[in-house]
């Protein structure tokens, strides 16, 4: 099914009952709306203006669309603070970041929290049971524009006080840190201060507790809005938008309060962002990689217990990219139907009409600005409702044979202390992600600790601390399991284990690694064995008694494995990382398909996905007529089979 977002607040009202009859013939049937709009709630405090949103409520519901609703949390309005400056965010230089944007607070703010619940209430008292509303969204895009983290007054108030619930005293919180190196102790949690403005870097061990605190914020805050939202809004559900490459906060520990995840795919906006090579953005700039959008439907699928949305389609050129093109003609319609491959329940595109004023002009929308005209992405759009029209009800998703465990403590970990300066924790994960999706596998991404009860396969790209939950589900694992480089390299409290790494993994691979070297750019260190390629970026000296598949130049081990259990000792180049994925999947016994790097695969129950985002056509080794499209897939297009179902259930 079809979403879109929509403000009416943007436009006159005389306009909406002709917009609400468009989006259902174009096949719409969700609508988010409000996310935004706490200034023309509450024009000053406690004075409500609700007409507007009443009549918005009913014009949808009446047309027959249904209303998903955003608290409005993400944009705090000026009279609010002005009365409480203090709910500002402070960035990392200690500068108070100021008004006149969105995101502007800090999740520290206990006023903030008050006023928070405050609208979140008053709203979900008058709307909670509205006919057309189905379900709500938290705030919006927690944390983006650098706001996870805040370094002020208030924040330095709640670290200190979950210091105190975390350590009990400062004799523990000293010794978990280890703050007798260069004279860190303090002798009292009011003497702890907060890990930024220091001379040089501040202690890693600290600064990992002030990302954990700020993630637990966020979580906290999230759930705060959900647990009124439950009381006053029985029977609906309730969600949260994540982004894309974002990191910064748990996002396994937020989503536990909600009925499942949602996610904004812009898959052009991510391919400028992420450290891709100029060759690469080049070859991709009007399509996107074919493994961004995916990664995330598998990702956000994980996080949402088997459900997700895309609650933000890209439908033409965004606005916040360096560079920012138009996606190329069937792009727009292509990226609907891979999300609901992936499993997506709904596919909204941002926005209804593309906005003639303030920060987002040029953010392309579904229909040109200030008229009732279709975008190009507006005519894809209606393209893509027929296809979906066509398939009918897409059977259930399935769990995948092959899991990839995601932690974002590991990016952490790498990010406050990479020891070198390319080593990018979300990009080594997308690299293997690509790399075992390259051979036509379906993925799905795990927590660390989970079960991996039923999997064939787990990929543990880096893991560096490794909880004891964690450790005993690889132990009770019976399909392959393979570890990345600096699995296991790091206690909870960012020291190196006493055994050395890979920590407790030791006694599933007997092996240990006595030393590290990051490479330079071009210094690679070659490979030979069951896989060959290079070393590049970082490679690890291990020593083991377990079998060496693969071996640096030097003889060293590259890759070692015991039992089911297998670790890679480097980041690899593009060859020995894609050996090692065949290598695994033959082991595993899993069926593979060496596919064009254009061309993705995704099975849903018993229908079979191809897309091709590359500028050829591709014969695809499958019998019969396709449902949708040719045999010979077209470029930049896709084509649909009826197949034998693959996965198994969740």
């Amino acid at each position: 099914m079809l979403g879109v977002c929509y403000y009416p607040e943007h436009w006159p009202e005389a306009w909406w009952v002709e917009d609400a009859r468009r989006m259902r013939e174009l096949g719409i049937a969700y609508v988010r709306i409000g996310e935004f709009a706490w200034s023309r709630y509450e024009r000053s405090r406690g004075q409500f203006q609700w007409d507007w949103l009443d009549t918005a409520m009913n014009t949808l519901g009446e047309a027959g669309l249904k209303v998903v609703l955003g608290t409005p949390t993400a944009a705090p309005p000026k009279w609010l603070m002005d009365e409480h400056p203090e709910i500002a965010p402070i960035d990392e230089q200690g500068r108070r970041r100021g008004f006149g944007s969105r995101r502007h607070y800090t999740f520290s703010s206990q006023v903030y929290r008050e006023e928070s619940a405050r609208i979140v209430e008053t709203l979900s008292r008058r709307y909670g049971e509205h006919p057309a509303l189905v379900g709500w969204q938290t705030d919006n895009e927690f944390g983006c524009h650098d706001t996870v983290r805040s370094w002020g007054a208030e924040d330095l108030k709640a670290f200190r006080d979950w210091l105190r619930g975390a350590y009990q005293s400062a004799d523990r919180l000293n010794q978990a840190w280890g703050s007798v190196f260069w004279s860190m102790e303090v002798g009292s949690f009011d003497e702890v201060s907060l890990p930024n403005c220091t001379v040089t870097e501040p202690n890693p061990a600290a600064l990992l507790d002030y990302w954990r605190f700020q993630s637990q914020q966020v979580a906290a805050f999230n759930r705060m809005q959900v647990d009124i939202i439950r009381r006053y809004s029985p029977g609906r559900w309730i969600t949260h938008n994540f982004m894309g490459f974002f990191n910064e906060f748990d996002h396994w520990l937020l989503g536990e309060s909600l009925d499942f995840a949602t996610w904004d795919s812009y898959p052009l906006g991510f391919l400028e962002g992420f450290p891709f090579a100029e060759a690469e953005r080049g070859r991709w700039r009007t399509t996107s990689r074919p493994d961004i959008a995916p990664f995330h439907h598998d990702l956000y699928r994980g996080v949402g217990r088997g459900r997700f949305w895309v609650m933000e389609q890209q439908p033409g050129p965004v606005n916040w990219a360096p560079w920012n093109p138009a996606p190329a003609g069937g792009m727009v319609r292509l990226w609907a139907i891979e999300a609901h491959a992936h499993g997506a329940e709904v596919v909204s595109y941002f926005r209804w009409r593309q906005a003639p004023f303030a920060q987002e002009q040029m953010h392309a929308g579904l229909n040109l600005p200030s008229s009732h005209e279709l975008s190009p992405g507006g005519r894809e759009a209606a393209a893509a409702a027929d296809d979906l029209m066509r398939l009918g009800d897409l059977p259930a998703t399935v769990a995948a044979e092959v899991a990839i465990v995601y932690d974002y403590e590991a990016h952490w970990v790498a990010a406050i202390l990479p020891h070198g300066a390319d080593f990018r924790y979300p990009e080594l994960v997308f690299r293997w992600y690509e790399a075992i999706r390259g051979l036509g596998i379906d993925v799905d991404f795990v927590p660390s600790g989970a079960s991996l009860e039923g999997y064939r396969l787990v990929l543990a790209p880096s893991l560096p601390i490794v909880s004891a939950s964690a450790e005993a589900a690889f132990a009770a694992a019976k399909g392959l399991v393979v570890f990345g480089p600096r699995s296991g390299s790091k206690t909870r409290h960012f020291s190196i284990p006493e055994e050395l790494p890979p920590g407790s993994l030791q006694r599933l691979l007997r092996s240990r690694v006595i030393e590290v070297s990051s490479l330079r750019p071009g210094a690679n260190i070659a490979i030979q064995g069951a896989i060959s390629g290079n070393a590049e970026r970082w490679r690890e000296l291990v020593e083991t008694s377990a079998e060496i598949l693969a071996a640096f130049a030097d003889n060293s081990p590259a890759l070692v494995g015991n039992d089911n259990c297998f670790y890679l000792a480097c980041w690899p180049d593009s060859r020995a990382l894609r050996m090692l994925m065949e290598l695994l999947c033959r082991k595993a016994g899993l069926s593979t398909i060496e596919l064009p790097k254009g061309v993705r695969l995704r099975r849903r129950g018993d229908l079979t996905f191809a897309f091709n985002y590359a500028e050829t056509s591709w014969p695809a080794p499958f019998g019969g007529e396709p449902l949708i499209g040719d045999a010979s897939v077209a470029p930049r297009s896709f084509s649909v089979w009826r197949t034998s179902p693959a996965g198994r259930d969740r």
